[in-house]
């Protein structure tokens, strides 16, 4: 069996309040985008193995997301033996998440394959075990998310379809911990389900993500990278999740030779 597990971005992203947990209760609009990975589950096979390729070939097997995904389904339905390839093209940390849906594709998979006839919900339970936005990888569709990620409410009435987004790379690594450690949590004034319903050519400082205000002091190049989408002509320009990814949304096809100095993906919505 084949599929190919798809990236996200976030449209906007308010961190709403930490929890007594250490966890953040969060607002964000999760958008899937044609950029995706290529993961093969085989049956049949009397050991269990996984190839990652070269771009996991630093990663402890037992880490990866979609082992973790194979051994609790293994554990709780008493799953045989299989051979995961998984070959990555999603850009690893960088707010996209590739690993989620990655971890998300397997839960699926395996459900179909094995015929355990868990519904969403089941699998939904299962991901967030696995991490908070694996969920929202379950809907191949705009979801609205809510509490750490978790509570997901489908958002149909949107659609990007037409436009164009381009995605840039920065040379920049940032963590999880890192990305919080500079956030002030505040409730919005205006809900963001209302923000987003405006026209895209209105979102801009008034859709935003919370990170930005804290990372693009760190990391100033960043600022730059947004300040050039909208010069080039973006409708919206964003940083996705936690970063580093950033992306514009445009009308039209823009030229790529301004953004030479970063790794670039184009893609029609």
């Amino acid at each position: 069996m084949l599929t190919f597990p798809k990236a996200k971005i976030n449209l906007g992203l308010e961190i709403v309040e930490k929890r007594p947990d250490g966890y953040h209760n969060l607002q964000t609009l999760f958008y899937p985008i044609p950029l995706t990975d290529v993961l093969e589950i085989c049956s049949g096979v009397e050991t269990f193995s996984f190839d990652g390729g070269d771009a996991l070939s630093d990663c402890p097997v037992e880490q990866n997301l979609v082992v973790k995904a194979y051994r609790m389904m293994e554990s709780q339905y008493g799953l045989p033996p299989v051979k995961i390839i998984l070959r990555k093209h999603i850009p690893h940390g960088a707010g996209l998440g590739g690993g989620s849906s990655d971890a998300a594709s397997t839960l699926v998979m395996l459900n179909e394959l094995f015929h355990l006839n868990c519904s969403r919900e089941e699998l939904a339970l299962m991901g967030a075990r696995l991490g908070a936005d694996v969920p929202c990888f379950l809907y191949d569709s705009p979801t609205y998310g809510e509490g750490i990620g978790d509570i997901l409410t489908p958002f149909d009435s949107f659609s990007l379809k037409g436009y164009h987004l381009l995605l840039l790379l920065p040379d920049i690594y940032i963590s999880t911990p890192e990305a919080y450690s500079g956030v002030c949590p505040m409730k919005p004034e205006v809900d963001l389900r209302e923000r987003l319903n405006l026209p895209l050519k209105e979102w801009r400082g008034v859709v935003s993500n919370r990170f930005e205000s804290s990372l693009f002091s760190r990391h100033p190049h960043l600022v730059e990278i947004k300040e050039l989408l909208y010069r080039q002509g973006a409708l919206y320009a964003s940083m996705s999740g936690s970063g580093s990814a950033m992306y514009g949304i445009f009308d039209s096809e823009p030229d790529l030779s301004s953004f030479k100095t970063w790794r670039t993906f184009l893609m029609k919505l």
